[in-house]
């Protein structure tokens, strides 16, 4: 029985040849486009200081976790261990749960959950047992963490219908649609290699990579709005741009023009 550390030792394999630019990487640009979760939420803190004045942890976690997901998934693509591929999936799995429970407003709460406390006591519960399911079967994990892109798509909507800020409705249709061009290649690469294969153009999934990142960056920009909205918005938040809105290359933020530090 091989080790779970051994190269191609995982039960899933991409479209990319594998060995082809490194006798030691075996999905190359599969591992190198996951440089995109070391930039993306370090600026995501740079550009929204008083929004951790406000909330210290969520988006200081957030980045721990994507540092995580991205050293996992690197260190997965580059091995194809399973152990690699495990550590590459709880990361998501534990990064998706510190949202939830940091970020899901408190209207969306199962009935039976009072506060916050409790509500992050249930996400404890519920993803130590998911960490121990995705042992059973680990091939079904990928599907599983994509399903819950589509509670978080519907959550989007939801708030989308609710809110009249015409910023806020473009905050949110850049993330679905970059969301969309991400899952479109995660399932071409997934499901039609050999069409990818015949045009010589096997790198989808590193693709993949690069989208989700900078959805996840509008998504968490858009959480933080309405997270600032309902708890506190005596602050009167809204979508900034940085460096400009009309810059090329612009990132969204949350400006809190009259935010004051809870003490």
């Amino acid at each position: 029985m091989p080790s779970i550390f051994a190269y191609q030792s995982a039960e899933v394999d991409w479209c990319e040849e594998n060995f082809v630019h490194s006798e030691y990487i075996a999905e190359y640009y599969n591992t190198i486009s996951n440089v995109g979760f070391f930039i993306l939420p370090p600026i995501l803190m740079f550009l929204n200081p008083q929004y951790i004045q406000y909330r210290p942890i969520p988006i200081p976690g957030l980045t721990v976790m994507s540092t995580l997901i991205g050293l996992f998934s690197g260190y997965f693509h580059m091995t194809l261990s399973y152990a690699g591929q495990m550590l590459d999936e709880l990361s998501i799995l534990w990064a998706i749960a510190l949202c939830y429970a940091f970020w899901l407003p408190a209207h969306y709460y199962p009935s039976f959950i009072k506060n916050r406390d409790q509500f992050m006591w249930l996400v404890g519960v519920v993803t130590i047992f998911s960490t121990l399911m995705s042992f059973v079967k680990p091939t079904l994990n990928a599907y599983a963490l994509n399903s819950i892109a589509l509670h978080l798509l519907y959550l989007s909507n939801l708030e989308f219908r609710k809110c009249k800020n015409v910023r806020v409705h473009r905050l949110i249709r850049t993330m679905v649609v970059w969301w969309c061009i991400a899952i479109t290649c995660w399932l071409t690469d997934k499901f039609l290699c050999s069409i990818c294969q015949r045009f010589n153009f096997t790198y989808l999934h590193s693709m993949w990579h690069l989208c989700i990142v900078v959805a996840l960056f509008y998504c968490a920009t858009g959480v933080i709005y309405f997270d600032v909205s309902y708890e506190l918005p005596s602050s009167e938040p809204d979508v900034a741009y940085w460096p400009s809105k009309s810059s090329i290359f612009a990132l969204p933020y949350i400006d809190l023009p009259k935010f004051k530090k809870q003490c």
